[in-house]
């Protein structure tokens, strides 16, 4: 994983206690895409990593000025402080998202749209549970 670069004395505490790391890459989207299309991009990567790969933990690695949008939008935590990412020369912090507690997210609030109430994360513009099952299937069938 690109992570490893700088932050693999982290990761590799996580993998010691048997959880299975993923780092989905690119999550910058144009401001111009509607919380629908980013909610759902992120929902089908949660199905393809969680659901038919079985890993445990998102990483990633953000410019400290987007810490606050992945935490606040998908609940990611701060896994392993600040430093120099060397890849692009500026700082990186690492953050980690376990999958479950996504999951859990998405059963509360998947599918909710604007009868959310006052939750402020992208959960409620996910697919309703019920139609995971489908995409998780449909999903399967395009990698045979």
């Amino acid at each position: 994983m690109p992570a490893d670069e700088n932050f693999r004395d982290k990761l590799d505490v996580l993998r010691e206690q048997g959880r299975r790391l993923c780092e989905p890459s690119r999550l910058a989207i144009d401001k111009g895409v509607s919380k629908r299309v980013f909610a759902a991009l992120i929902h089908i990567s949660y199905i393809y990593a969680h659901n038919i790969h079985g890993f445990t933990d998102y990483v990633i690695e953000v410019n400290p000025r987007h810490v606050v949008f992945y935490k606040r939008m998908l609940g990611f935590k701060d896994f392993g402080g600040e430093r120099e990412c060397t890849r692009v020369g500026a700082p990186a912090v690492l953050l980690r998202l376990d999958l479950d507690y996504m999951g859990a997210q998405i059963r509360k609030y998947g599918g909710m749209m604007e009868q959310h109430g006052g939750e402020r994360s992208f959960y409620p513009f996910f697919f309703p549970t019920w139609d995971e099952p489908g995409i998780t299937d449909r999903l399967r069938q395009g990698r045979n």
